[in-house]
């Protein structure tokens, strides 16, 4: 049997769980229309004196960034959640609680049962996003986890794209059909998410930690598309078994433990590597684009700036693929370094130019959309997957989950941080609110940020591609990020060696 097919199932439980990145990207996307569609600003905004309704930048940074408050908070949930429920069943609890939160805002009549609606439905949000990739790195398949926990980040960018869509037409109609319909239609998502993850194997690493070693064989088994009986998944199953044995040996570990570094497992270098990989991933600032896109256009004088909005969807979805290929051919330092350095240079032209030249219709429109879909191609084929990749796959078992919590803990809180002071920095002063008016000047700070980016990723990301998560421990016992490519691939010549063992031991066997 080929290797892609003995990896068939591990590849489609992936995939599926991988929608829940929809779920995110959706509710995401949707937000930054709704809030510039004339029917909700009649039942939300403020009234001017033309006539017209707005929204003040302070409800603004509320309404956007409360989500992330809320999946901030889920995200923390993520490790006490998954360690007592498990993965998968975890990611269905999740589910319920977005279900609960999306109710309240397609049936909110106020601002205030709005705001609430989105803090639940990010407690949700919150939630899926530590399990997901949590749950994928855990079955899937070495030699293509980075593919598929990639995905997570490409169905995610797939839900903006719906988002904007959606928002495009929603611009035509009137009423309040005109926003309640997408805010609602998240409840199908989220059950078809929620009831189809009860059906999928759960995590043979999570199994091994409750101590469960039958059932993490079936797992195994199941995933790796044979039996128990298969010699390949019984050394699998072993090499896991051992691992978390000599991480058990360690004792107990708390959540201040995580930040401890001793000398042989570096878990305190693995955890602030995973909480400030997602960190600088919100600081490339790709949210300002799809949180506050639609007004900013707008504002820089495009005449249709919901168009544009659909453009750098597409633009998004479509730079992911290569992403999803290149993290397990080129590796993940490679493409965070290459994306870091695109994304700078785009930025710092998008911003010089829009002072210089201005956003006026012609040439300063022109460079300004170019590249801003540029700049996404750089994120979405780098930063958007590799963070969640990572993440995924730095950590001890005995940690993962409280770490990986931390870590996506981290993405929403500089998400909240962003969405909240994001109007202040970019919106022009009113009598209601201030601001700085910084307009196309904030890709300054956003090319400085991508920066920090590039030498953040040479000195604390370490190369894993085509390790197991069990050689990635040894990866980081032998050496430091910097030196790690040539490690991984003297792990990988042992590891083939063994293999050649094995598959001799099961010819003669035969």
């Amino acid at each position: 049997m080929s290797q892609l097919a003995k990896a068939g199932p591990a590849i489609a439980v992936g995939f599926f769980a991988a929608f829940g990145g929809f779920l995110f990207g959706y509710d995401t996307g949707t937000i930054s229309g709704i809030i510039a569609m004339d029917p909700w600003l009649r039942k939300f905004g403020v009234k001017a004196s033309d006539g017209t309704y707005f929204l003040p930048s302070t409800d603004k940074s509320l309404v956007v960034s409360i989500l992330a408050l809320g999946e901030f908070v889920g995200a923390l949930a993520g490790a006490p959640v998954s360690d007592s429920l498990g993965r998968k069943y975890g990611i269905s609890v999740a589910c319920i609680v977005f279900a609960v939160g999306v109710a309240m805002q397609t049936a909110g009549t106020n601002l205030a049962v709005f705001v609430v609606g989105r803090v639940i439905a990010g407690l949700g949000v919150g939630l899926i996003s530590c399990l997901v990739p949590l749950y994928q790195s855990e079955c899937a398949p070495k030699w293509i986890r980075g593919g598929i926990v990639a995905a997570y980040q490409w169905f995610i960018t797939i839900g903006l794209l719906l988002a904007s869509v959606a928002n495009k037409f929603g611009q035509y109609n009137e009423g309040d059909l005109t926003w309640r319909l997408p805010v609602g239609i998240q409840l199908a998502f989220g059950a078809i998410l929620g009831v189809g993850m009860l059906f999928l194997p759960e995590s043979p690493r999570f199994l091994i930690k409750k101590g469960d070693a039958d059932a993490a064989l079936k797992s195994l088994a199941i995933l790796n598309n044979t039996d128990v009986n298969d010699i390949a998944v019984k050394e699998a199953l072993r090499e896991i078994i051992e691992n978390f044995e000599q991480e058990k040996s360690f004792g107990s570990v708390s959540y201040l433990d995580c930040f401890k570094n001793d000398s042989k497992s570096k878990i305190g270098l693995r955890t602030h590597t995973g909480i400030w990989l997602q960190a600088f991933q919100q600081l490339t600032g790709i949210n300002f684009i799809f949180y506050f896109g639609t007004t900013f256009f707008k504002s820089a004088g495009i005449s249709d700036p919901f168009l544009v909005g659909v453009i750098t969807n597409v633009v998004n979805v479509l730079s992911t693929i290569p992403g999803m290929y290149g993290v397990d051919v080129f590796g993940r330092r490679q493409l965070l370094l290459i994306g870091a350095a695109g994304m700078c240079i785009c930025e710092f032209i998008v911003a010089i130019v829009g002072t210089v030249i201005g956003t006026e219709p012609g040439a300063g429109q022109v460079v300004l959309i170019v590249f801003v879909c540029l700049y996404i191609f750089f994120f979405a084929a780098s930063w958007g997957p590799i963070a969640w990749i990572v993440t995924g796959e730095i950590y001890p078992l005995n940690v993962r989950a409280k770490a990986m919590s931390m870590s996506t803990a981290s993405n929403w809180l500089w998400n909240f941080i962003i969405g909240f002071i994001t109007p202040y920095m970019v919106d022009a002063p009113t009598p209601v609110a201030p601001a700085a008016n910084l307009g196309v000047k904030v890709f300054f700070i956003w090319g400085t940020t991508c920066a920090l980016c590039f030498v953040y990723a040479y000195f604390m990301v370490a190369e894993t591609k085509g390790l197991s998560l069990e050689q990635v421990d040894e990866l980081y016992i032998r050496t430091t990020p910097v030196n790690s490519d040539k490690v991984r691939r003297e792990l990988m010549t042992e590891h083939h060696t063994h293999d050649d063992l094995e598959a001799d031991v099961q010819v003669k066997a035969k």
